[in-house]
């Protein structure tokens, strides 16, 4: 009876199941079930090729398949949705077809990366590829594996981030044949390491010691050495034009901080015999045709070069240049990177001169038939040992014989040519290989950290060769493969191990799983050989064993060849040469030779060499010789692999398989044959049938309940009901799989045998399709029922219709038949009443007409009778005015004859005088003449009439005095009058009196004469003065009518002349006069009187320098006399520090009063009238006060202002102190608001305060202290804006940028007003004041102004960009705020039963809050439009570039849904962007944009695409092909077929430069992006300050 095992599979093989058959061509060929047959035992199936249609018949036995355990069944196709998955184990059936399958899918879709499990394949492309850019790899940084695509940088991450978990070390296994990317991978994953920062902690790697690159002087060195081992120990091969000929183990060394500290290398097996033989198409090591082509002609001459066709060592194989590749550059480079390791210039060429060296021991001539014989003329040899510092005839003799040594005597024989040259290139080969080991030593020494102490923990990265079979085998290859073994061994054991680890981890239950162990074949290569000539034969004796028979094989054809079995291939080596190799032996004649050499670097080289490697330790045999034998290169290589593996065992291996896709080097080009050994080679194939031997498929709980719940009733599965997922996948399980060996529940997995899964898919496609037909019944159903119902509805609304139609129509019959009647009514009366109306009409007309008619005739005759009448009035006036015009005109006529006569002759007249230039020049003359007497006599007269006035006014003062003198008189006359009535006065005194009384009437008389004589002449000189202007008229006009007369040249001079005339007139009348004060009264006196009552509180304000329109046109009112006193020196203006005080006119301090205090001096005084409590206030209010308080001023008035301002000024540290720690330290910075916004004064009042007390310090000559108060201000608010990070830095830095633009406007106004004071002041006095060395002082403060906002703003980006970074991902690329389109990132169906309600750390709201934030900050704050649309332009643009990078690289996001959850987040920014009035923002976002597009787009056909490459103009080809092959594809969606997405991949062009995949990242530490400063503010000094600051 048949097992259900062999019947199980064959149930997967239905109709149109895809399977896979071997091809000699392609390695495998799909092929699809077209009919199966089982009968009894017997199993037929017939197969369709997919390619040419060819059918394929599989015929087999039910019992042969359970024998074998169904293992000649065609190995099952995947579905197309998982042929392209970027791991290898998510396969549905993990073969070999499905593996190479996949790795091609993706290889042609341009991805060259595939995990398997542990291990990394990476195909090398033979292209350049945009994968390793910088902004790549700070993707990488912190990210897990599998949250971005497939990558070395992801391993690389994985290896740095399990050093720092769990503190051990790691190594980096990069493997694969030549040509296959080793070494390029081996230098992105070093440059990874040195360049990556730690995105995990949001950190950036500490670097001491920066270089221009932003890289420590460890990690340049570390890059550093990449050239060097390239230059030094890699060559071109038929198979890659950088093929390392070495292998290397670099140890990248890391503190505790994860920094890199230092490194290691360890090299392995340098093919030495390449620099002696190149085979056809391959060249020698770099280094030598890059000496050749890029040694400067000075060094050439010395070491005698020339080009590399010149050298035995370099032309034989005739190739000597590399297509793309500039020897003379690299030279340049491998120069460059020495220097960067620590290797001086001199000592570069003492290496290079080495280089010279070997190339021309190559060219020694060795000639002879039987010995060997070498001419002592030898060019080659002389420059040789030149070069070499040795005795060129000692290394003659030995190249040319050898010493055999034996017990009692030396014998020297000569050597043949062929041994000769085997010696001349053995030597070669021995300094070579000395030099590259004293090469890596020196590297070490610059590399390694001095102090092991701070090592922690290294990560290592093995870049070693991989298996090679060549036609003709030898040691290196015999060498190359036996390390392969051992790497495979230990490859094997870990992936066993961690299998067990696993099974173990998961508690279940297993058994031992056999794997191929390659063991015991490296037992056989480690074993003892044999060291005779007849050494071949004895491998066959010894290894024909049948323990040995799977493992060593005897060829059929060759007596000097043996076949060893390797895991990868069945190799065959040629023993030609294989022991001599092995020895690598150097006569000793020569060592004693080279040791003794006058070229001291030589001797450093095999010292060093000989200590970096010692010789192993010999074990001890039977017979002993008394001298150590020499170590062979094989038992060297042996150790050193040895202490490798040792090292690889103790870390964490992490792997990376790199595949050579084609022999030919051709970009994209594929051969699967080629693949397929290398997968076989490399072991991933093996680890694969490692992991199907158990249990290949693992799925966790919830993987496995989301993918299978359809097995099992819903009631198990529903949400609302809570289940459990473990009984849940249990039940799942028990109904599908009887046999319970077919799968384990494990803790947190369930492992399944191979072919379960195929099975449960055909399980699950079953239900799905029984539910699809059920679910299609139901359907149909519903719908023809709906189609009945609509139906019947239809059929009783057209019967409703039809019934309403007819019911409608009889009535209509009726309302017509009703109407009719009334028709025929109502036309009759009509009828009737119009033909009564005609012919009532018809007799009225007829009446009017004859009544017309008489009516007319006699109108005409009354016309006629007028008509006559006019014309014989009109004949009568014709008559008589011809008669008068005739008479008229005969007048005017004789009038105009005697009138032109009469002109004619004044005309001559006039034409004579004005020929005459004398007599004009003599007009002018007099004109001119009279002019100046007049402007003399006008002037005098003016003086005259001032001088008068004045007297006239000293008179009225003296007239008033003598009236009261006289009043005085009279009434002392009156009491003398009435004194002398009485007896008792004399008199004599009474008429002396009376004689003074008459005198002084008489003198008052005199005056009031003199004053009408005054007056009188008043009146003359006014007169007189009236008349002499309506002279100059009259001149005037004279001077007009003569300039008309004259001809035109002379016009125009004359003109001239007197326009000078007018000017110098003018400026005679207008000239102002000297004032004249009255006698007695001062010019402060006088407006003392003038002043109102209260004007005395004023007196304290000095009036603004250079003030004209206030003071007066006298600069004696404001250029001020030097004072003695003065205690400083002069300000910028030339004014001393001391100024003089005076009263302004009534006019004026009504002004000031209106604007409030001019000096801080009056705050200070008030403060002093209110000691106690003072009542918080703001400075706008301080007005009221000083007017209140005025009279107490003066009343009681304090010290001198100035002085006070002096004594504020020159306490500078107070000064400072107070300015520093109130307006910038503990300054309370108001908070930006739309409903309650502050008003621009309390926004500015810091840097109007500064400005204030700068302007105040210029004013009164404070140069050097205003500059020290400025700097510090700039350094303090520089230092309180860095202080802040994160959301804390939005509010501040935006008020210290506004408010450091304001200051900088304030210091451009007050520039200007103190550059345009000193125009009015002379340039002596300038120079004199030092005004050019303030002139620099403010260029250089506005450029520190300038620079201090650069920074601010720089600073406050850095900030914001580092906030808005940690907010973009989550919020615009994860966050679905779209509701019906919520997706998870796998899709899963249940999603919430199976991981709960997740959210992304940010949301849009988030996102939209911060930007309002930020916006409200600037609006508030009076940022320039300009500013706010930069800044909120670049974060819009590190939105947009973020998102989109990482929407690139994100595969499981590429869903159409995702696409409509990030459009919708798109939409929400432009809709802010709109709100807020920034339209160009959303340019930054169009390439987001275009790529939800993308995914939205259908993508069926090839027009499809191209309608994709219409819509998506702004996306790259990369990125288009990138986003197309990440495309996740849901269950209900068809697959992207493999020829749209050839198709796609295709329009990608090699080389193009702006064909670029990620747009480039905005960095976050950036500071060189340029800040347009805008320009200076118009601004006026507000002396503002908040209550609440007065109040402290």
């Amino acid at each position: 009876m048949t097992t259900p095992t062999a019947l199980q599979a064959l149930e997967v093989y239905t109709k149109g199941t895809k399977a896979w058959f071997p091809d000699e061509k392609e390695a495998w060929l799909s092929a699809s079930v077209v009919s199966k047959d089982i009968s009894g035992d017997n199993v037929k199936i017939v197969f369709a090729d997919d390619i040419e249609g060819k059918e394929i018949v599989f015929e087999s036995t039910i019992t042969k398949l359970d024998k074998f355990s169904n293992a000649d069944l065609p190995p099952l196709r995947n579905p197309p949705k998982l042929e392209a998955t970027d791991d290898l184990t998510n396969l549905s059936y993990l073969n070999e077809p499905a593996v190479l399958n996949t790795i091609r899918t993706r290889y042609l879709q341009r991805n060259i990366y595939t995990y398997s499990g542990i291990v990394l394949i990476a195909a090398n492309p033979f292209d350049r590829v945009p994968l390793y850019e910088p902004e790549i790899i700070q993707l990488y940084s912190g990210k897990r594996r599998g949250e971005l695509e497939p990558h070395l940088f992801a391993i690389a991450e994985d290896a740095y981030r399990c050093m720092i978990r769990e503190g051990t070390n790691q190594t980096i296994v990069v493997s694969g044949e030549s040509g296959a990317g080793k070494t390029v991978s081996a230098k992105f994953i070093m440059r990874y390491f040195a360049t990556a920062d730690d995105q995990e902690s949001g950190k950036k790697k500490v670097k001491s010691e920066s270089t221009a690159t932003g890289m420590s002087a460890v990690e340049e060195q570390i890059l550093a050495t990449n050239p060097i081992m390239e230059t030094f120990g890699n060559a071109k091969t038929t198979r890659n034009d950088n093929s390392s000929r070495f292998g290397k183990y670099i140890e990248i060394q890391f503190d505790e901080e994860q920094n890199i500290i230092g490194a290691k290398i360890r090299t392995y097996l340098l093919e030495r015999s390449r620099l002696i033989f190149q085979p056809d198409n391959e060249r020698n090591y770099h280094v030598f045709y890059q000496l050749c082509a890029g040694a400067p002609l000075s060094e050439k001459k010395e070491f005698e070069l020339q080009e590399y066709s010149k050298f035995q060592y370099l032309n034989q194989s005739g190739t000597g240049m590399i297509p793309g590749v500039d020897d003379a550059a690299e030279f340049e480079v491998t120069q460059r990177a020495l220097s960067t390791i620590g290797i001086s210039v001199q000592l570069q060429w003492q290496i290079f001169r080495l280089m010279a060296a070997l190339l021309h021991i190559g060219n020694i001539q060795i000639t002879g038939r039987g010995d060997a014989v070498l001419s002592e003329s030898d060019p080659a040899l002389i420059i040789a040992t030149r070069l070499l510092g040795i005795d060129p005839v000692d290394f003659r003799k030995w190249i040319v014989k050898k010493q055999i040594v034996t017990r009692n005597e030396k014998i020297v024989t000569n050597l043949t040519p062929t041994q000769g040259h085997v010696v001349k290139d053995s030597v070669a080969k021995y300094v070579y290989a000395n030099l590259f080991d004293w090469l890596v030593s020196v590297v070490n020494e610059s590399l390694s950290c001095p102090d092991e102490g701070r090592i922690s923990n290294f990560i290592g990265v093995l870049d070693i060769y991989g298996f090679e079979h060549f036609k003709k085998n030898s040691f290196e290859q015999f060498c190359i493969n036996y390390a392969n073994e051992k790497l495979q061994q230990e490859f094997n054991q870990h992936v066993f191990k961690l299998e067990q680890e696993e099974y173990i981890r998961e508690k279940i239950d297993w058994q031992f799983i056999e794997f191929s162990d390659n063991q015991p074949c490296i037992e056989m290569i480690e074993g003892k050989l044999g060291t005779d000539g007849s050494w071949c034969n004895k491998l066959y004796t010894q290894f024909a064993t049948p323990t040995h028979k799977n493992y060593f094989k005897k060829p059929r054809f060759s007596q000097t060849a043996f076949t060893v079995v390797h895991y990868a291939n069945d190799v065959q080596y040629e023993s030609e040469g294989f022991l001599e190799k092995n020895r690598d032996t150097v006569p000793e004649e020569h060592l004693t030779l080279l040791q003794s050499t006058k070229f001291e670097f030589l001797k450093e080289v095999f010292d060093k060499a000989a200590a970096a490697n010692p010789a192993p330790p010999q074990e001890p045999t039977k017979r002993m010789s008394m001298a150590l034998k020499k170590p062979t290169l094989g038992s060297i290589f042996k150790l050193s692999l040895i202490n490798l593996m040792d090292t690889i065992n103790q870390t964490n291996v992490h792997y990376i398989r790199c595949i050579k896709p084609n022999e030919a080097k051709v970009a994209w080009a594929f051969e699967p044959q080629m693949v397929l050994g290398q997968l076989r080679a490399c072991g991933v194939l093996e680890t694969i049938r490692i992991s199907c031997a158990g249990y290949p498929s693992r799925w966790t709980f919830e993987e496995f309940a989301d993918r299978y719940c359809l097995l099992v009733n819903s009631q198990y599965w529903d949400p609302k009901l809570k289940p459990d997922i473990r009984k849940l996948c249990t039940l799942i399980l028990e109904n599908s799989i009887k046999d319970k060996d077919k799968f384990q529940v494990g803790m947190t997995k369930i492992f399944f045998r191979a072919g379960q899964l195929a099975f449960l898919e055909k399980l699950r496609a079953d239900r799905m399709a029984d539910c699809a037909i059920l679910v299609q019944k139901n359907v149909r159903r519903f719908l023809t029922r709906l189609r009945y119902l609509r139906l019947r509805d239809v059929v009783i609304r057209i019967q409703c219709v039809a019934r309403k139609r007819i019911a409608q129509a009889k009535a209509q019959h009726i309302r017509h038949e009703r109407a009719a009647i009334v028709v025929q009514k109502y036309w009759r009366r009509h009828y009737q009443r119009q033909r009564y109306l005609r012919t009532k009409v018809f007799i009225v007309n007829f009446q009017t007409a004859i009544r017309q008619h008489f009516a007319r005739k006699k109108f005409e005759n009354l016309r006629k009778t007028s008509a006559a009448i006019k014309i014989q009035k009109m004949l009568r006036g014709f008559s008589a005015r011809r008669t008068y015009k005739a008479t008229r005109d005969h007048i005017i006529r004789i009038q105009s004859v005697v009138r032109r006569r009469n002109a004619r002759k004044a005309m001559k007249a006039l034409k004579a005088e004005a020929r005459s230039v004398n007599h004009f020049k003599d007009m002018s003359y007099k004109l001119e003449n009279k002019v100046v007497e007049l402007t003399q006599s006008l002037t005098s007269q003016k003086e005259e009439k001032k001088e008068l006035a004045t007297r006239a006014s000293q008179l009225e003062v003296q007239v008033r005095s003598w009236i009261e003198k006289y009043e005085k008189l009279e009434q002392k006359a009156k009491d003398l009058e009435a004194i002398l009535q009485k007896p008792t006065v004399p008199r004599d005194e009474w008429n002396t009196l009376q004689s003074d009384r008459d005198s002084l009437q008489q003198q008052y008389q005199q005056s009031l004469e003199k004053i009408k004589a005054q007056d009188t002449e008043i009146a003359r000189l006014t007169a007189e003065l009236t008349t002499q202007k309506e002279e100059i008229a009259k001149l005037r006009s004279a001077s007009e009518q003569v300039v008309k007369t004259i001809e035109l040249p002379n016009v125009a001079e004359l003109m001239k002349e007197i326009a000078s005339l007018k000017a110098q007139l003018s400026a005679k009348i207008n000239a102002p006069q000297p004032r004249r004060q009255p006698s007695g009264a001062s010019p402060v006196a006088h407006a003392a009187l003038s002043a109102p009552p209260n004007a005395g509180f004023e007196r304290g304000i000095s009036p603004p320098p250079f003030d004209r329109e206030r003071n007066g046109s006298q600069e004696s009112g404001f250029f001020l006399k030097e004072n003695i006193s003065t205690r400083r020196g002069r300000s910028p203006t030339g004014l001393t520090a001391t100024r003089l005080k005076r009263r302004y006119s009534s006019a004026e301090p009504r002004e000031i009063n209106k604007q409030g205090p001019r000096t801080s001096i009056e705050i200070i005084k008030q403060a002093q009238q209110h000691p106690k409590n003072p009542r918080p206030t703001s400075f706008d209010n301080i007005n009221n006060i000083i007017i209140s308080t005025r009279g107490r001023i003066n009343e009681e008035p304090d010290d001198d202002p100035e002085e006070e301002i002096h004594r504020i000024l020159e306490d500078e540290d107070s000064l400072q102190d107070e300015v520093l720690e109130g307006l910038v330290k503990t300054l309370k910075i108001p908070l930006p608001s739309l409903q309650n916004p502050p008003n621009m004064k309390e926004i500015f009042f810091p840097a109007h305060m500064v400005g204030i007390c700068i302007t105040q310090m210029w004013k009164y000559g404070y140069i050097q202290e205003s500059e020290r108060l400025l700097f510090n201000v700039m350094d303090t608010v520089q230092k309180q804006c860095l202080s802040f990070t994160g959301d804390d830095a939005v509010v501040p830095c935006a008020f210290w940028l506004s408010n450091v633009h304001e200051l900088l406007s304030l210091i451009c106004v007050a520039e200007r007003d103190m550059e345009q004071e000193m125009n009015l002041t002379p340039m002596a006095t300038r120079r004199t004041f030092g005004w050019h060395d303030f002139e620099k002082l403010v260029a250089t403060v506005k450029y520190e102004m300038q620079c201090l906002e650069d920074n601010i703003f720089h600073a406050w980006m850095k900030e914001l960009k580092r906030r808005l970074n940690k907010i973009i991902i989550p919020a615009v690329i994860e966050s679905q705020s779209l509701p019906g389109f919520i997706t998870s990132d796998s899709g899963r169906f249940l999603n919430k039963l199976l991981t709960g309600s997740s959210q992304p750390a940010f949301s849009m709201d988030d996102l939209l809050n911060f930007l309002n934030k930020i916006w409200r900050a600037m609006k508030c704050y009076f940022i320039e439009a300009s500013v706010s649309r930069q800044v909120l332009t670049e974060l819009l643009k590190l939105i947009g570039v973020s998102s989109f990078n990482d929407l690139l690289m994100r595969r499981n996001f590429c869903s159409w849904k995702r696409a409509m959850q990030i459009q919708y987040n798109i939409t929400r920014i432009e809709e802010w962007c709109k709100s807020h009035d920034i339209p160009e923002g959303t340019l930054q976002l169009e390439h987001l944009m275009q790529a939800t597009k993308l995914l939205q787009l259908k993508k069926a056909s090839l027009n499809d695409i191209e309608i994709i490459y219409d819509v998506c103009w702004m996306l790259t080809p990369t990125q288009i092909q990138k986003l197309i092959s990440h495309y996740f594809v849901a269950d209900y969606e068809n697959p992207i077929s493999p020829e749209i997405l050839k198709a796609v991949a295709s329009r990608v062009v090699s080389g193009d430069k702006n064909d670029i995949l990620l747009l480039d990242a905005i960095s976050l530490e950036d500071t060189t992006s340029p800040f347009e400063i805008p320009v200076p503010r118009e601004v006026r000094t507000d002396k503002y300050l908040p209550s609440w600051l007065y109040k402290a």
